[in-house]
């Protein structure tokens, strides 16, 4: 399954939730979005907090998996296609330096 794909069944499932609904209590904004990869960020975060590996790798991989999912929603909302921007990002990056 590619990113689109992906996508697409991320927002098949909001779709079913209802959240795209204009009277959702889950207003699917890009503010809100944007919000939400932080939150799961910092829960991700938490699993490294004072240690090096997680304890809990199926843990780990649900918070990332909500990040990704995230992620792919917002690059939908604002018209990104995210496959691209890492391309291009990777591109970019294989010019700089770091010290």
């Amino acid at each position: 399954m590619d990113i689109k794909a992906l996508t697409a069944a991320i927002n098949q499932f909001v779709t079913d939730k209802g959240w795209y609904a204009p009277d959702s209590i889950y207003p699917q904004t890009p503010r809100n979005i944007a919000t939400s990869v932080a939150v799961e960020v910092g829960e991700l975060l938490e699993h490294f907090q004072f240690a090096d590996m997680p304890q809990d790798r199926a843990d780990v991989a649900g918070e990332l998996a909500d990040v990704a999912q995230y992620l792919f929603q917002l690059a939908d909302l604002l018209e990104i296609d995210l496959e691209q921007a890492i391309l291009t990002k990777l591109a970019e990056n294989y010019g700089r330096t770091w010290p």
